[in-house]
This record gives C-alpha cells, structure tokens and sequence, in this order.
C-alpha cells in the first residue's frame, strides 16, 4: 500500500511535492487574478469609448489592456516559486527574467499610452486645431524610439552587458553614421522643430519661393503640398526651413490697394465725388473695412485715384467676390455719370519744316556723281 505522507514529502529538486503543488497553485493563482484584471480594464475602457468625451482614467486602462500573458505568467512563477528551495543562480535568473519582462512590459504599456493619447488628439483636435494634426505622427514616432531605446538599454544592463562601454562605442560610431546620413537627419530634426515651433500646420496655404500649395501632410523627412493645378509638391524639411516661407494661413484680414484711371476731359465737380463713391461701395460691402481713396496723380494718359481697403476674411474667393461687386459698382456709377475710363492713347505730331526733297533731283545728283567717277578712273588708266 503506497504511503500517502512518504510520497507527499519526497523531495523533487530539494523541494517536495507539497511545496511544488502550493508554488503552482500560487503560480496559477497569481495568473488567473491578473488575468481577471485585464478582462476587466478591457471591459471598462470599452465602456468608456461609448461615450463622447475621454474620461482620465480611459488611456491609462487602455496602456493596462495591452499586458501580455508571457508577463503574467512570469509574474505567477516568480511569486510561486518565493515558497520554494531554490539556488541562487535559479534565483537569479528568475529575478532577471521578471525585470526583463517587467521593461518590456512597461514599455509597451508607454507606447499603447502615448498611441491612446494621439488618437485622441487626432479625433478632438482635427477641426479645432488643425496645429495638432501636424506634429501627431512625430510625437508619436520620436516617442517610440526613446521609450524602445530606454527598454533595450535597461534589459542589456540586467543581462549584464557593460552600458557605459556601449554607449561609448555607439557614440564613436554614431559620429560616422552621422556624417554619413546628415541630410536625413537634419530632416528628422527639422521635423522636431517643426512640430515644437508651429511655423505651419496641416491645411495652412503655403508660397514656398516659386511653389504654392496646401500642406497635405507634415512627416518625418518631407512636407507634401497641394498645388492649385492639383500635383502634389514634396519638400524636405530641411530645404522647407531654410526657405521664405510665406503662410497665408495664418492671414486674419487681407489688405487690398486698387486704381482706378479716368479721362482727363472729366469735370473737377465729379473727380470729387469719386473716392466718396468709392468708399460708399466699399462699405456697403461684409467683411470690408475702409482705409483711404484719394486722387493720387496726374498719370500720362489718365487721372488716377488709389483706393485701400481690408477685408477681414481670409479667405481668398470672399476677396475676389467683394472686389469684383466694388468694380461693378464702380462701373455702373461710372456710366450713369457719363464719366469715362481713360483709355491709352499715343498722339504722334510732325515738325514743319523744309519741303521734301524732289525725287528727280535726287536721281539727277546720283548720276552727275557717277559720271564724275568714270572720269576720274580713266585719268587713273591713262
């Protein structure tokens, strides 16, 4: 008859199998608890997406979602195996695979972090501030690589690779790829200033020296605009900096300065009352504000008057709708005055002088001065 105390108390590794079969049962224990919280946190981030606004607590649960099984399973054996008779070098690598786990753990819970908080950002700010779509994608790159730099760094020190010297050697040899891939890194870095200083952002109308487009997208290394004629122009950051940029995105009123030319036969009493009209057809108008309209010179071929005014809409059709009801109005005024527009003329007048010469004379002298020259050749001959 098999003795259930003897067969309890046999020692399996200097363990017995009671301590084997509490370590497990704390192990598996350990696991299912964890295991519990995930499917809860789950539960409630999904409830919390149900609703319109981000609560506090939504990108936190959504980072404890992403907690993968290896690391609760890494989590149960380590603290089940706290009851057991372990050497010191199983003790070690347990310690080392718990910290490993736990880096790796809490890197992806950043990088699920600061994902969450993008896509955040991106559906709360793609109508309100279109300044943080352009540096979304960057943040979210750069991030990336300081928090996986960070995790790899802290796991090669856990397995006992000496960082210093690493860092050093990739210091030395981080010179030559810099050397060697300067341009992409001045465009990687020209991206960073561009998403921590703002000059433009996403939707922004940009005149970039001979180019003008939309800006599409902001990325790591280029910019990519819209042009008016439809093709898309892409710019590196680098160049993009380096340039006059001229952003009619950011233009709150747009200034506007036009002339108009009349004829000089047009009586003074009514070249008074042109900048008075001018101003009643500018202010009659939305989005306008007035400045100045004054007879400005006496041109070569016209009396000129010069007009400023702002329209207080950027945007450029309401300039072009405005200006054009200002220029009929101005024409239809202009022909219930029977008041001309100058037209260019060029008047060419002829000196009176001595009359012309007579053609008969002009062919008389021709041949008397032929008839010399012969003369003068046969005097030469003899």
């Amino acid at each position: 008859m098999i003795d259930l105390d003897q067969w309890r108390d046999a020692p399996i590794f200097q363990n017995s199998l009671t301590a084997w079969l509490i370590a497990g049962s704390v192990a598996a224990t350990v696991f299912v608890i964890l295991l519990g919280l995930r499917m809860a946190a789950r539960a409630y981030v999904k409830r919390l997406r149900a609703t319109s606004r981000t609560e506090f607590l939504e990108i936190p649960m959504l980072a404890l979602c992403r907690t993968t099984l290896l690391f609760m399973l890494i989590v149960g054996v380590s603290i089940g195996s706290q009851s057991l008779k372990l050497g010191e070098s199983l003790q070690r690598v347990i310690a080392s695979a718990l910290m490993i786990a736990l880096f790796w753990q809490v890197g992806l819970w950043a990088r699920t972090a600061v994902r969450g908080w993008v896509e955040d950002r991106r559906a709360h700010s793609s109508v309100e501030d279109r300044a943080a779509l352009s540096s979304l994608d960057i943040i979210r790159f750069i991030a990336g690589v300081v928090i996986w730099s960070l995790v790899l760094l802290l796991t090669l020190d856990n397995l006992g690779v000496n960082i210093t010297a690493l860092v050093a050697g990739l210091g030395v040899g981080g010179v030559a790829v810099a050397l060697a891939t300067q341009n992409v890194l001045g465009d990687l870095f020209a991206s960073l200033s561009i998403a921590l200083d703002r000059p433009f952002v996403v939707g922004d109308f940009l005149a970039v020296d001979a180019f003008l487009g939309s800006v599409e997208n902001i990325g790591i290394k280029s910019t990519r605009l819209r042009s008016l004629d439809g093709e898309q122009i892409i710019l590196s950051n680098g160049d993009l900096l380096k340039s006059r940029v001229r952003n009619y995105g950011r233009m709150m009123e747009r200034r506007v300065q036009f002339t108009v030319g009349v004829a000089y036969a047009t009586p003074v009493a009514q070249l008074e009352q042109i900048p008075g009209w001018i101003r009643e057809f500018i202010t009659r108008e939305k989005d306008t504000r007035f400045d100045r309209s004054h007879f400005l010179k006496h041109g070569t071929s016209s009396l000129e008057f010069e007009t400023v005014y702002y329209v207080t809409n950027a945007d450029y059709n309401r300039y072009m709708d405005i200006q054009q009801s200002i220029n009929l109005d101005i024409h239809r005024r202009f022909g219930e005055q029977d008041i001309a527009f100058a037209v260019t003329t060029q008047n060419l007048v002829f000196a009176r002088g001595a009359n012309p010469p007579d053609p008969k004379s002009g062919e008389e002298s021709e041949s008397r001065e032929s008839a010399a020259g012969e003369k003068r050749a046969r005097r030469r001959a003899n």
